[in-house]
């Protein structure tokens, strides 16, 4: 358990005749997720999820291809409303929290309603970070976070000819990818000498490079964006780089990062630090508060320390596992669920997959090998133990490696094994060989 962090456990149990009420703020996979479990673990209990957007839950992976144009809009909706009403969950669409009282137990909305909790779960994420440069608010410019932005995304890059690209990141390659597929003439602007240069060696990374430009889409490395020129309109015309270098674009994605919607909970003791800290069971330090997804730094029990992870599925674990916590608080013959999950990221814009997994960019060495063009794998180690890495072109060792990360597997002196094409999960428990 993480020392940081303290449980509070509500011995408070609602009366017989009371039914507990639960409050979400945030209809992502995390919060949806959440709702989901909090009804099947209590079918009398109010549930009432908030949410800013004007639609329900969708799929955040599919709305990158609704943006290239490979996918109607229909299977990117997962929930819609009556999914909620069938459930007797109480859906708030386009309804924006402004404060939350932690001692009253209540969230205000800008509307002026209160809605009274037992136990509350913020599941808010983040807002795309703006670029803080000249004209980085201009039309033409966009980011890629919500199903509303890919509509204009798609929109948007299908009359465009030329375009730049900014953020050298997972989310940035979907921008990237999305060019390629509209036949937007664009220069990916990378701060580094490759993509996603802490995950990947200049090797693993050229593959990338070769299939973005494979797609018309023109890396452009030690680079980035000193300001954008508009026209008399406002809307974006040109990136210039921080040398002079000047790149035509009357399309520009910019993926540096994500905001973290806490301006709500400014005013309690919710402890937050680049997000909401949390423990292995998703709780907060103020009692009956809980936080999952994007905006959680939680305590990961595989690591040891905190971390924070934006894929899919950990999200939809952590409101899971926050669900079944607040259902149980208060049951002091239950045992806590603990998050512990090796999370996994594919991209699937090339002619060959892409899977990262765990935490590929902070162990304290790496092994690697390339096996032909477009086949390379990383694995990340850390204290002898692998906690990430990532596989291009064969992704048959993932099952294998994060079984490796979830026993935390002693590695030493047998790292070349982790870089077999069929990895014996078994062989790293047995004593490695010694010379006579």
């Amino acid at each position: 358990m993480n020392p940081d962090i303290a449980i509070h456990i509500n011995t408070g149990i609602q009366p017989d005749t009371m039914c507990a009420s639960y409050v979400i703020i945030g209809d992502g996979i995390a919060g949806s997720s959440a709702a989901e479990t909090l009804r099947e673990a209590d079918p009398d209990a109010d549930v009432t999820v908030i949410t800013e957007e004007g639609e329900a839950l969708y799929n955040r992976i599919l709305i990158k291809e609704f943006a290239k144009g490979k996918l109607p809009a229909a299977p990117v909706s997962i929930h819609d409303p009556d999914w909620y009403a069938e459930r007797d969950i109480d859906l708030e669409l386009d309804t924006v929290v402004t404060d939350v009282d932690t001692d009253a137990h209540e969230v205000r909305t800008h509307e002026g309603d209160v809605h009274g909790y037992d136990r509350l779960l913020i599941a808010t994420g983040g807002t795309p970070t703006q670029l803080p440069v000249e004209n980085g608010d201009a039309e033409g410019i966009h980011h890629f976070w919500t199903f509303e932005n890919a509509r204009a995304i798609k929109e948007s890059a299908s009359k465009a000819e030329t375009g730049v690209v900014v953020g050298a990141g997972l989310l940035g390659i979907d921008l990237a990818a999305i060019c390629g597929a509209q036949d937007v003439d664009a220069h990916y602007l990378m701060r580094g000498n490759a993509w996603w240069r802490y995950a990947l060696s200049e090797e693993g990374a050229e593959i990338i490079h070769d299939a973005l430009r494979e797609k018309g889409v023109t890396p452009v490395f030690e680079s980035g964006v000193d300001h954008f020129e508009t026209d008399d309109d406002g809307h974006v015309t040109a990136a210039v780089d921080p040398d002079g270098e000047r790149f035509e674009a009357d399309f520009a994605g910019v993926a540096i990062g994500l905001n973290f919607n806490t301006e709500f909970i400014r005013d309690t003791d919710i402890e937050t630090d680049d997000g909401i800290l949390v423990d292995e069971h998703m709780q907060t330090n103020v009692e009956d508060v809980y936080a999952a997804g994007d905006i959680t730094r939680f305590h990961d029990v595989i690591l040891g320390e905190r971390a924070q992870n934006g894929a899919w599925g950990s999200a939809k674990e952590q409101g899971s596992i926050a669900g079944q916590n607040m259902a149980a608080d208060g049951d002091a013959d239950a045992e806590p669920a603990v998050f512990e999950w090796v999370s996994s990221y594919s991209i699937t814009h090339f002619d060959f997959p892409f899977l990262s997994f765990g935490h590929p960019t902070i162990g304290d060495r790496t092994v690697e090998r390339k096996y032909d063009d477009t086949t390379w794998r990383r694995v990340t180690i850390r204290d002898d133990r692998v906690i990430g890495g990532v596989l291009i072109g064969d992704l048959s060792a993932q099952s294998a490696l994060k079984k490796l990360a979830r026993r935390q597997v002693d590695v030493a002196g047998r790292e070349e094994l982790l870089l077999e094409d069929s990895i014996d999960v078994e062989a790293f428990q047995e004593e490695p060989a010694t010379a006579e």
